[in-house]
């Protein structure tokens, strides 16, 4: 009978791209030759249920990650990621923000990262005088009512990229920042960030749909990016006509499907938000027609601060099949005790996770598909 050491690096190399990250990991702590088999990309690794980035512990200054495909809390040593606020995540990568307001993205399980320049003011027409006295003096971007750390969570509300960094050097990073949710783009080697004019109210979500950033309004129209002549807002088609005022809504790209998502909340007592139900919406511009979705065909949406995430929920024991996973981003500020699944099939909402591994109230969470290959 064969053993496993005995095994060639081929079959090894074969055998973990069917591993979630948590068994490769542990594939690779078992001795020296396999730890390098882990490590190979010779087959293309399964796909990954997204885990969840908690927040710092204040013991050991240790990130928390959950993980959803075991139901488990992981503490992961990244001294790059302390005093970090995570604001986005985007093809495994997390953008984070440190208390002088500037950020880092970052892939947390290779340890690669790039610096980002200082984030633009928070608001359009700041009153520098009264700034200086209330931040830092290398910082004069800051808003006028919150304190340096408040800022430090409000300043980016949504961070995406155009492509992995590790398959193309020439990506873009695009955010939303401030007050307004205005749209702003950096590419590796510029010295800033680019502003993009043409904004007039603030926005909702941003994605990179078939070579486009596309940016959506509250009032459901959806802009396009020009970035030639002089990057700009561009208006795409005409206002989308959805019934119902969501409290948040996110673009996806369903498997080249542009889709809306919307999410409808309640107030069930002061200053606390939770989620009822969701709508998934496909547009067609061209006609101005709205295609509701019943179903997602057993599929799952994973929606939040993240780019938003989709997987074939038939590949993991503990997806759930048509289900939308959702993390509380009402308020960064307010501790997070609205978070679960909704089941498209029978309108209801649970918890994905085990109380005692996973206690609410937490910071606000940011769903991160784990990209270590």
């Amino acid at each position: 009978m064969a053993i496993w050491s005995d095994l060639t690096n081929d079959a090894l190399e074969y055998i973990t791209s069917f591993l979630s990250f948590p068994d490769r990991y542990r594939f690779g702590a078992v001795c020296r030759n396999w730890r390098s088999v882990s490590k190979s990309k010779r087959y293309p690794p399964t796909p990954q249920l997204p885990w969840l980035v908690v927040e710092e512990e204040k013991e050991t200054r240790k990130r928390k990650f959950y993980s959803l495909s075991d139901d488990k809390n992981y503490s992961i040593e990244i001294p790059e990621l302390h005093g970090r606020y995570i604001c986005g995540s985007s093809h495994g990568w997390l953008f984070a923000v440190d208390i002088k307001i500037t950020g880092i993205l970052m892939n947390p399980f290779t340890r690669e990262y790039f610096e980002l320049p200082r984030f633009p003011p928070f608001y359009k027409d700041e009153d520098v005088d009264t700034l200086m006295e209330k931040v830092p003096s290398d910082y004069v971007g800051g808003p006028r009512n919150y304190t340096f750390e408040e800022m430090q969570i409000r300043i980016v509300s949504k961070a995406i990229l155009s492509h992995d960094p590790k398959e193309r050097s020439d990506f873009t990073a695009m955010i939303m920042f401030g007050e307004m949710n205005t749209p702003a783009f950096w590419r590796p080697g510029d010295l800033c960030w680019t502003v993009v004019d043409g904004q007039k109210g603030s926005l909702y979500d941003i994605i990179y749909f078939k070579g486009n950033f596309y940016v959506l309004s509250p009032v459901n129209v959806l802009f396009l990016v020009d970035f030639e002549p002089e990057p700009k807002l561009r208006e795409v088609g005409p206002q989308l006509e959805v019934e119902g005022v969501a409290q948040e809504q996110y673009l996806i790209d369903f498997d080249g499907n542009l889709l809306l998502i919307e999410r409808f909340c309640e107030c069930v007592e002061k200053n606390k938000i939770t989620t009822i139900g969701f709508n998934v919406i496909e547009p067609n511009l061209e006609e101005n027609i709205l295609y509701e979705w019943y179903d997602i065909d057993g599929y799952a949406l994973f929606v939040g601060r993240n780019s938003s995430i989709y997987v074939n929920a038939s590949h993991f024991r503990k997806c759930k099949k048509n289900g939308i996973y959702f993390t509380h981003i009402t308020d960064p500020l307010d501790v997070c005790d609205d978070l679960g699944v909704y089941d498209m099939t029978d309108k209801k909402i649970s918890k994905f996770y085990s109380v005692e591994v996973f206690p609410t109230p937490v910071g606000s969470p940011v769903w991160l598909t784990p990209n270590p290959w």
